[in-house]
C-alpha cells in the first residue's frame, strides 16, 4: 500500500489541481500573493501525507504530521474566502471547493483521533 491509496490524499490532489487551474484566471497582480499562497497551501496537504505515512508507527509523530495537514487544508479555506471576496471566483465555485476541503479535514481529523487504525479505514472509505 502507498500514501496515494488513502482517500485524504486523492481528495488532496484533486483540490489542489481543482485550485491550479481555477487560480490560471486570477490577476496577474496576485501571481505572488494569492495565487501562490493558495496553491501552495493546498498542495501541502498532499506533499506532508507521506511524512505522516511514513510515521505511523509512531502515534505522536503521526498525529503531529497530519495536524500540519489539517492545519494547511484550514489556510487553503482561508485564500479561498480572499478569493470569493475579491470576486475572483464563483459562490459556486467558493462552495464546491470548500465542501472538498471540509471532506479532507473531516479525514485528516478521524486520522488524527484514530491513529492507530487510520490508515486501513482511509482505505476502505473508497
Amino acid at each position: 500500500m502507498k500514501v496515494q491509496d488513502l482517500l485524504a490524499y486523492k481528495k488532496g490532489f484533486k483540490l489542489a489541481m481543482d485550485i491550479f487551474h481555477l487560480s490560471k484566471k486570477f490577476p496577474k497582480e496576485e501571481t505572488y500573493s494569492l495565487t501562490n499562497q493558495i496553491r501552495r497551501c493546498s498542495r501541502s496537504v498532499c506533499a506532508n501525507l507521506p511524512e505522516a505515512y511514513r510515521k505511523r508507527r509512531y502515534p505522536k509523530h503521526f498525529i503531529s504530521k497530519l495536524t500540519g495537514c489539517d492545519a494547511e487544508n484550514g489556510e487553503t479555506q482561508t485564500w479561498l474566502e480572499f478569493a470569493l471576496a475579491c470576486d475572483y471566483i464563483s459562490n459556486e465555485s467558493y462552495n464546491n471547493l470548500l465542501k472538498e476541503s471540509q471532506d479532507i479535514a473531516n479525514l485528516l481529523n478521524y486520522m488524527i483521533l484514530n491513529p492507530k487504525n487510520s490508515v486501513q479505514a482511509n482505505l476502505n472509505l473508497k
